[in-house]
């Protein structure tokens, strides 16, 4: 009924009571006004659960969790009538603005409906009523929310206007730096038969080659390539890296290519941690689609950005792990089998382009030919994974029609991103974009299960660039190129794309993937969307901060969507189009006639020209900076009629994401917030925000799926649809689920969740398929243009469905013009050049009629003339304006950015409101200023009502500058804020008033420049003038002169402090112009307070401080988050009494150094007697949980419990022996043992527990997954144990290889245990990063001078430091309560700082360990670097020029060096690594610095690091000079606590707690003695459970610190291995340095014994029998040393393939067995000054040949064994088969290093032509591995040789040569084969001659017998 009422009608009002839960009526009544509008002009298309949906709702109601609750005072649950409409009943929309909208989430939304004002005064009431309804519901008034920066202005109250984007700068286009490193380590399983392989590498157009490796298929390279690019990212991640690897390649042949593997960067960089480590990539052949992989290329291949750091996992001793299929080189979730498939990218046409040649040649033409020709001449051009494809070109035509496809062969999915597609303009001489448009394919597809192949279109795609005049040198021809962002449209073209997966068996495939184009077919103009009329109004409500460089000539504004209202530079349409649209809009005029026969609307559209662009103003002077226009009453209007398809819903979609994404993310920001300034309950606020999650998704799922039918819809729209109803109701549950288990201690992960789903939605919500382009408003000044905005116009669309409307549509938004293109780089892009206030709607022309309702009430409308009111109109003119004073309370600034050359800056702040401005005063020096000043702004009129006003005011922009004393002022920030309101009725007191000051974050350019402290309130003058305003108080402070203070109210409330400082000392000064700093001093201020450091004298001689400490009092606000920073500013006493200001540092927050007594009852968690902490095997005390205390961020080794130490190892040793296979009894030699042997069994120790950490995080996930699981299923907990074994079991499959290795350990606990290696710990970054920088207690401050640099140049800050502050700070509130000074020992003059040593000078022995060094950047041009260290500390320097390792990237140094060095003059040391170089100056690869005294005098104690065991003897002996027991000592009395007492029974006692330990140690004659030693050792390496003093103590260790490179800031150049030990010169000299030098190798020598072959191929056929038969010869050779091949001498004429050589080969080599490789020096090339050494794997390559005299000898087959690892041989020939090879992981293998020696048959394999394994051969070998010294011993000869020569083979007789012995030969054919067959031809013969003579002879004897003779 009511609807059928409403559909006539179209009008329609309802009241109606509300009633409560027990159906009871309340007294509020709702008055509801409905409006029916049909959309498009058709009835009923609603979805009937779409205006309510109210949720099921069992439990009561929902406890909404609102914004109110931030403000402390929390509601009942939800028994108000307020809070139950609001939680039952989520949001009733209508066509127009929702009227319970006013209720959802308490923020005052004023509802205006869709009526002028002198409306029905029922509808005005009502919005009143519900505010009183609100307040009755104890909601709070919106404003009380105060939350910190963010949502200072992002918060919206009213739907009037929207919100500025705060960063203003474009970021893209911009260049960065980026290293690529490559690392090909080797290749395997490539297709081809001995080959000569060489990778080369190549990104974008650089390309590089590795070394040739001979005659093998599997080569080992482990060549590492650096490329260095200086471009924009997008330019960058679009680059391709492309592996190839090329067949017999040199000086005069290119090689034949074997196989490709491509990849962008950015898949690279979008991997964690930006690279692939240890990956193999699966080569295939570009030629040939239809062949398979065409082997495998092991890399590693990092990208790295400015600032980014590359974790490399440890590169030691890398056990090759064979297991290719599990590590190959492809993102997660792409199958390792990935198929052929043909990418079709189709052009159709184009529309809209722009004139590309000037028009003097043309006039010419046309004078002569009288034709007049469109001037562009396109074509269009697509990239795709490094290949292009061209269209046709189109001679001169501004609307081309290609219908042409290019098709692209790519695996798929293909592991690039982006298919670029270009229309260019053909030109003479060069070609140039015309614009540019990217496909990203992740948002064309979908992988997931019910996903879709690349599908778009056929749909138009927008493309914008640079303005649309045509000049020869466009400054912005970048942006044509896709670079930045398009300031103007240049085109549309129309496109579709599709995939089709290729079935590469059909034979009529084409096998090459070389880029086709061929036409297609025309397709129909609807096939995207029926043509609609779409009308654009727009209005300048203000238009103020214009620039003063454009000040002084009139301007005015032009709106443009696509090239309608362009009227400087848009292209006329050529004729035919023209008439079409006429014909097109008489027809749709009919329509609007028959379904408007209401009043007069059919005439409005008749001739409605467009208004594009406002009059030229002149602007008026607002200060000295900006001016304004003066748009007062006089609004000017413009409105534009444009035709686009109708794909609207595209747009709605995304709009709908944007929405719940926008309303996420503020949430979010919230949370943050909350977090930071450590408010209460943020996981309320969280579970709010899930709550609105989940809602506005169930809500997305009923709205879009409807109109599914459209014209014009394509695949991707009906697939994406799918698709993102799918993830938005998969999001919505999830948010519900992660909703129920926000707790407190969970908000952080689970904040990182929501997160998760905020990338998600910004993702889906980003629409592929264009519709309608954006809009451009351009300023323009004297017909040029000069500033932009480009606004989205999906933001602006219209619909009837509120949540489908963009989100800036009918409301008033800020806009900030900036310069196009370039301009807009650097300090021009940080300064606005306009700001409007503007209001803009776009729709269906049809839909018009509420184009004017988000404006501001108050205004009338001024049309065109005599036209009739049917046109909109051209200016509004305001009415109603309303009085108000603005008060701004500018309290404080902080951090901002420094702006002279001196490191400070002298700020002011601007606050621009309306068209009023004014500044705060200069304050000098300071980054931090303390204003306290309150502007008044009297007089502000605002236009439109009282009410709207108040609920959204405009935004106050303040803009902070640095005053010069000549030239202007110097922008440094600017930031937004929205006042708070109090009308004229409204009482001026709490909650609101007055306001509290809020944090709001100042941004220059994208960059965070500050924090402004201030509040903004803005009071209506009513009647009685400014006197009903609360009153202000006068200037308080006479020397400000007349300057107001910020009122109390409003300043924070102080309370008194004391702020004690340490001064130290300074270091590292640098000069002050030109001249040495000589007597600094520190100058520390503080709100106005502060103290003075005393004076260096000399600071060359000592520059420590003679006095310590020092402290001031001073007045802070109690709130900690309030507090100023402090400055600490060092200047240079100069004669004369001048000062120069050195430096400065400002310390922002003082909350890190605020001092907070020690809580006596937490750290004594040992009250309950002794605890006792067992480190030992043998008393099996179970220790008390409550001694492992390790810290979870530590990599350390340490582990409490021995027991479990000890067990570990073991695995671990019998893990290994698995490996070798064959146990060996022996124990491991003490003798044998170095320190390299306890470096690289640490290096395993670091490597598991990487590998246990990321399994222990899986199964965390897992369970949290199986949490998550249960929640939904309401599964008990106690059935989680069963669940979680389940997955326990999968977790396991999934770590097989493990799981292979803990078995082999189980298997061998009952031998007898192995002898373990003590181990250091090895960190696999900077030490100070495991130990907090080492500041403790001394703080190091950086010293900054100069200006600070653009936002990119951030890393330029090093440039900046001029020295460093050491010191400490500590403050605390003033009377201090006694316990602490009435301590014992308590020196009142040194304040909280107790027990801080002296800062005398002291001599110190620095000794520098340097282990090695890996990934080196490559200095030379071959690829290499010859690397040496160089140590420099203070003035001594030490080179190790001499010996620099030739041609190493990875050298391994092993030195350690001496320097004396006296702390503080000498405390920086600097480890360089230089590259050597015959001619000229060494470059500098790297430095690293570390500051030496921090770590002296720390209270981890890292002047040398604490071994696990202690011993006298051996590689493990103790290094430190202090003994354990003396070291124990000496902590125990500085930290004042009891003991050590040592005990019997290996007991020592400390502060209540008892350590365990050995008692014996035995020297080096083996006599063993008693000790406390280890006992004492046992207590430091726990030191950190001892209360109150105890901390970490540095452990024995080696740190891996980064080289950096001055030139190339921020770039990792390499790392180095090493550790630093000090030694205090007044202790007791420590011993010699240990002995760290590489390994040097042991020389081996194998012997290999060739006995047999069978069953090798027969290549030949026998010249005359055919038959097969092969002459077969062995090979053999050691990887890498080709050149040493050995070959067996030739078995002729094997017809069953046996071959007997009984011949021996001997190969001796060098050998490193801790890292398994064979080391290999020999000079690169004849050219190369000294030779080259080489680490390769020690494997073993035999092949099998068939010898041919007179062509090349054929190759049959090969095998490799890796020596450390190969199969056992077999017994009998017959027992050898593929499976030796094909499953070597499953197969037992052996090591000859363990064995010595093995006999055994062995498989021979090649490829056949289809890449299957076929068996070849087969071989029976001796393998003999001797010592240099046993080899010595017992010589041998190669081959059959003496000495201990292998007797002759038994060969068959016919194994010759035939032409060496030709009778032989034919002995051999005749005697043999062919006896019987000769016996039979001879007897035949004689017949034959027989019968012949008996012929020849008859007739004669006739004759004459006839003749009677």
């Amino acid at each position: 009924m009511v609807l059928q009422k409403v559909a006539e009608e179209g009008h329609l009002e309802l009241t109606d009571t509300l009633i409560d839960d027990n159906n009871m009526s309340i007294k509020t009544s709702v008055t509801i006004d409905i409006r029916y509008q049909p959309m498009d002009g058709t009835g009923g298309m609603w979805s009937d659960g779409e205006f309510l949906d109210v949720p099921d709702d069992r439990d009561g109601l929902f406890a909404f969790e609102t914004d109110s609750l931030l403000s402390g005072q929390s509601h009942g649950s939800g028994t108000s009538p307020g809070r139950s409409l609001q939680g039952s009943i989520p949001t009733f929309r209508k066509a127009g603005r929702g009227v319970f909208s006013a209720m959802k989430l308490g923020k005052a939304k004023s509802s205006k409906d869709d009526h002028k004002r002198g409306d029905e005064p029922a509808i005005l009431e009502m919005e009143d009523l519900d505010k009183k309804a609100m307040r009755l519901a104890g909601m709070l008034e919106p404003d009380t929310i105060s939350l910190a920066s963010v949502t200072a202005v992002t918060t919206n109250v009213s739907n009037k206007r929207s919100k500025p984007d705060i960063k203003m700068e474009p970021s893209s286009g911009r260049p960065v730096d980026y290293q690529i490193s490559i690392t090909v380590i080797e290749a395997r399983q490539l297709i081809g038969l001995n080959m000569d392989p060489v990778v080369c590498v190549e990104v974008g157009d650089d390309k590089k080659y590795t070394s040739m490796k001979e005659s093998t298929n599997c080569p080992y390279y482990n060549e590492y390539f650096v490329f260095d690019f200086h471009v924009p990212p997008d330019v960058m991640f679009d680059k391709i890296i492309k592996l190839s690897v090329i067949h017999s390649k040199n000086l005069l042949r290119s090689g034949t290519l074997v196989g490709t593997f491509k990849m962008d960067v950015g898949t690279v960089y979008s991997q964690p941690e930006h690279q692939f480590y240890h990956k193999w990539a699966i080569l295939s052949d570009p030629d040939d689609i239809t062949a398979g992989c065409k082997g495998y290329v092991k890399c590693d291949i990092a990208v790295v950005g400015k600032g980014d750091n590359i974790k490399t996992p440890h590169k030691a001793n890398e056990t090759d792990e064979d297991d290719i299929e599990g590590n190959l080189l492809l993102p997660e979730g792409i199958p390792a089998e990935r198929q052929w498939a043909r990418f079709y990218v189709k052009i159709h046409r184009a529309e809209g382009l722009p004139k590309m040649n000037t028009s003097i040649m043309a006039n010419v033409k046309k004078a002569f030919i009288g034709e007049n020709r469109d001037l562009v001449d396109p074509y269009v051009q697509v990239q795709f994974s490094g290949q292009k494809g061209k269209t046709s070109v189109q001679k001169s035509s501004y609307e081309p029609i290609w219908n042409e496809q290019v098709i692209f062969t790519e695996l798929f999915p293909p592991l690039c991103k982006r298919i670029k597609v270009q229309i260019r303009d053909s030109d003479k001489v060069n070609d140039v974009a015309i614009g540019t448009h990217f496909i990203d394919l992740r948002k064309i597809s979908n992988d997931g299960d019910k996903g879709f192949l690349p599908t778009l279109g056929p749909a138009w795609v927008n493309m914008y660039g640079s303005t649309r005049q045509y000049t020869l040198m466009d400054e912005h021809q970048d942006l044509n190129d896709g670079l930045g962002e398009g300031v103007s449209f240049r085109a549309r073209l129309l496109i579709s794309v599709a995939v089709e997966i290729l079935d590469t068996t059909s034979p009529e495939i084409i096998c090459s993937t070389d880029v086709q184009v061929e036409p297609v077919s025309n397709i129909s103009e609807s096939a995207t969307g029926k043509m609609e009329e779409f009308f654009l109004f727009g209005s300048f409500l203000e238009a103020t901060m214009i620039d003063r460089k454009i000040g002084d000539k009139p301007i005015s504004f032009e709106i443009t969507i696509g090239n309608y209202g362009n009227h400087i530079d848009g292209v006329s349409k050529s004729s035919s189009v023209k008439k079409k649209k006429k014909e097109g809009e008489n027809q749709e005029e009919e329509n609007e006639l028959i379904q408007n026969s209401s009043e007069d609307e059919a005439d409005e559209d008749a001739d409605l020209t467009s208004v594009s662009s406002t009059p030229p103003m002149k602007p008026f002077i607002t200060d000295r900076n900006y001016f304004h226009l003066p748009y007062f009453e006089k609004k000017p209007c413009v409105y534009i009629k444009s035709w686009w398809q109708d794909q609207r819903r595209r747009l709605y979609n995304s709009n709908m994401m944007d929405k719940i994404a926008d309303k996420l993310e503020e949430g979010l920001n919230d949370v943050q917030e909350v977090i930071k300034t450590e408010k209460a309950f943020p996981e309320r606020r969280l579970r709010g925000v899930l709550e609105e999650l989940s809602i506005g998704c169930s809500r997305y799922v009923t709205l879009a799926n409807k109109d599914v039918n459209l014209a014009g819809r394509t695949k991707l729209d009906r697939e994406r649809l799918k698709s993102c109803m799918r993830e938005m109701d998969s999001m919505g549950q999830q948010a519900k689920q992660i909703r129920t288990q926000v707790k407190k201690n969970t908000v952080k992960e689970k904040l990182k969740l929501a997160q998760n789903f905020l990338q998600r939605l910004r993702f889906l919500a980003d629409e592929p398929q264009h519709s309608i382009p954006d809009v451009f408003i351009w300023m323009m000044s004297n017909n040029k243009r000069i500033a932009y905005a480009r606004i989205p116009s999906k933001d602006i669309l219209y619909s009837v469905v509120d949540e489908e409307t963009g989100k800036d549509c009918g409301k008033v938004k800020a806009v900030f013009l900036k310069l196009p293109g370039k301009k807009g780089f650097g300090p021009a892009g940080w300064t606005v050049q306009a700001k409007l206030e503007l209001y803009l709607w776009l729709g269906l022309n049809k839909s018009r009629k509420n184009f004017l309702h988000g404006l501001p009430n108050g205004f009338e409308e001024i049309r065109a003339t005599k036209m009739g009111h049917g046109l909109p109109p051209v200016t509004l003119v305001y009415d109603m304006k309303q009085v108000f004073q603005l008060r701004a309370h500018m309290y404080q600034a902080r951090s901002l950015f420094a702006a002279d050359s001196s490191g400070l800056s002298d700020p002011f702040a601007r606050v621009f409101f309306s068209s009023q401005s004014q500044v705060t005063e200069v304050l000098n020096e300071t980054l931090c200023p303390t204003w306290d000043q309150l502007l008044v702004f009297d007089d502000v009129e605002l236009f439109g009502e009282a009410t709207e006003l108040r609920d959204d005011p405009p935004i106050i922009v303040v803009e902070f500058y640095d005053q010069d004393t000549v030239g202007k002022a110097e922008f440094i920030g600017r930031t937004f804020a929205k006042p708070t309101i109090k009308m004229r009725d409204e009482p001026y007191g709490p909650p609101r008033f007055p306001p509290q000051l809020e944090y709001y974050q100042i941004y220059r350019g994208n960059s965070i420049a500050g924090e402004l402290l201030a509040a903004f309130e803005l009071l209506q003058v009513g009647q009685g003038g400014r006197a009903d305003l609360p009153p202000l108080e006068g200037p308080t402070d006479s020397e400000r002169g007349p300057i107001l203070p910020v009122p109390l109210g409003i300043r924070p409330v102080l309370s008194r402090y004391r702020i004690e400082v340490l001064f130290w000392g300074l270091r590292d000064l640098k000069r002050i112009n030109l001249a040495q700093v000589d007597r600094p001093r520190v100058d520390i201020e503080c709100a106005g307070r502060g103290v003075q450091s005393a004076l260096i004298q000399n600071y060359k001689k000592n520059p420590n401080f003679s006095t310590l400490v020092k402290w001031f009092e001073v007045d802070l606000p109690e709130n900690e988050l309030l507090h100023p920073p402090l400055n600490i500013r060092v200047v240079d006493c100069r004669a004369f009494g001048r000062y120069i200001l050195v430096g400065s540092h400002a310390v922002s927050t003082l909350r890190h150094y605020i001092y907070s007594p020690p809580d006596k009852s937490c750290n004594n968690w040992a009250t309950a007697g002794d605890v006792s902490v067992s480190l030992e095997a043998e008393p099996p005390i179970r220790k008390m949980d409550t001694v492992v205390k390790l810290d979870a961020m530590s990599d350390a080794v340490v582990k409490v419990d021995m027991n479990e130490d000890e067990s570990d190892k073991e695995k671990k040793k019998k893990k290994k022996k698995k490996k070798g296979g064959a146990e060996e009894e022996e124990e491991t030699d003490e003798r044998v043992l170095d320190w390299w042997s306890k470096y690289f069994a640490s290096i395993e120790t670091l490597k598991e527990n990487l590998r246990s950490q990321e399994a222990a995080q899986a199964e965390a996930e897992e369970r949290e997954d199986l949490e998550i699981a249960a929640e939904a299923a309401d599964i008990r907990p106690d059935d989680l144990h069963l669940k979680g074994s389940k997955m326990k079991e999968r977790f396991k499959e999934k770590k097989s290889s493990k799981q292979k290795r803990s078995q082999a350990a189980d298997g061998s606990e009952k031998r007898p245990p192995k002898a373990r290696v003590d181990e250091l710990v090895v960190y696999n970054r900077e030490l100070e990063s495991e130990y907090g920088n080492f500041e403790d207690w001394l703080h190091t401050f950086n010293l900054y001078r100069g200006k600070a640099g653009d936002d990119d140049e951030h890393a330029l800050d090093d440039d900046r430091i001029v020295g460093r502050f050491k010191g400490s700070l500590c403050m605390y509130k003033v009377p201090l309560s006694q316990e602490i000074t009435r301590e014992a020992g308590y020196d009142p003059n040194m304040g909280m700082f107790q027990s801080i040593p002296h800062n005398d000078p002291i001599h110190v022995l620095v000794r520098v360990y340097v282990v090695r060094a890996t990934d080196l950047h490559p200095a030379d041009i071959n690829g290499k670097a010859d690397p040496y260290v160089v140590i420099k500390l203070g003035k001594s320097e030490v080179k190790d020029k001499e010996n620099y390792i030739s041609k190493q990237l990875n050298p391994v140094f092993g030195k350690s060096f001496d320097i004396e060095a006296t702390f503080p003059m000498e405390s920086m040391l600097t480890v360089s690594v230089y590259d050597w170089d015959l001619v000229g100056t060494d470059d500098l690869i790297g430095e690293t610095k570390i500051d030496l005294e921090n770590r002296f005098y720390s209270k981890f104690r890292a002047t040398c690091g604490i071994a696990s065991n202690y011993s006298m003897h051996g590689y493990n002996i103790w290094r430190d000079p202090m003994k354990p027991s003396q070291i124990l000592a000496k902590l125990c009395k500085e930290g004042k606590i009891d003991g050590p007492h040592y005990g019997p029974g290996g007991k020592v006692k400390v502060a209540n707690r008892i350590f365990t330990g050995a008692t014996e140690i035995e020297d080096e004659n083996g006599l063993k003695k008693q000790t406390e030693e280890h006992l004492a050792l046992s207590v430091l390496n726990h030191w950190e459970e001892i209360p109150r003093v105890g901390c970490k103590l540095v452990p024995e260790h080696v740190e891996t610190r980064p080289l950096l490179n001055p030139d190339k800031p921020g770039i990792e150049q390499g790392r180095l291995e090493m550790w630093v030990d000090m030694f205090p010169m007044d202790m007791p000299a420590p011993g010699p340095a240990i002995d760290i030098s590489p390994r040097k190798p042991k020389r081996y020598e194998l012997r290999v014994i060739i006995w047999n072959t069978d069953e090798v191929i027969l290549e030949d056929d026998d010249y005359f029998t055919g038959e097969k038969s092969s002459d077969i010869f062995v090979r053999g050779w050691l990887k890498g040393q080709q050149e040493d091949k050995q070959d067996t001498d030739v078995h002729y004429h094997s017809l069953t393939g046996e071959g007997n050589f009984n011949w021996r080969f001997v190969f001796p080599f060098d050998y490193l067995v801790a890292e398994e490789k064979i080391i290999i020096s020999k000079k690169e090339s004849m050219f190369s000054w000294d030779e080259t050494e080489y680490k390769i794997p020690p494997r073993l390559t035999m092949q099998v040949w068939d010898a041919d005299h007179f062509s090349a000898d054929d190759f049959l087959g090969a095998i490799e064994l890796d020596l450390n690892r190969f199969p056992r041989g077999a017994k009998t020939a017959k027992q050898c088969n593929l499976d030796m090879i094909r499953n070597e992981q499953e197969l037992p293998t052996i090591s000859i290093f363990k064995q010595k020696r093995v006999k055994g048959w062995w498989p021979f394999v090649a490829r056949d032509e289809n890449d299957e394994m076929e068996l070849t051969g087969k071989v029976e070998a001796e393998l003999h591995l001797v010592t240099a010294e046993e080899a010595e011993k017992s010589p041998v000869g190669l081959g059959r040789n003496e000495p201990d020569p292998l007797e002759k083979p038994n060969r068959p007789d016919t194994t010759f040569l035939w032409f060496l012995s030709p009778l032989k030969a034919i002995r051999y054919l005749v005697c043999n084969r062919y006896k019987w067959l000769i016996i039979k031809i001879v007897l035949a013969l004689l017949l034959l001659i027989m019968i012949g003579l008996f012929l020849y002879s008859m007739p004669g004897y006739l004759v004459k017998k006839l003749l009677g003779a």
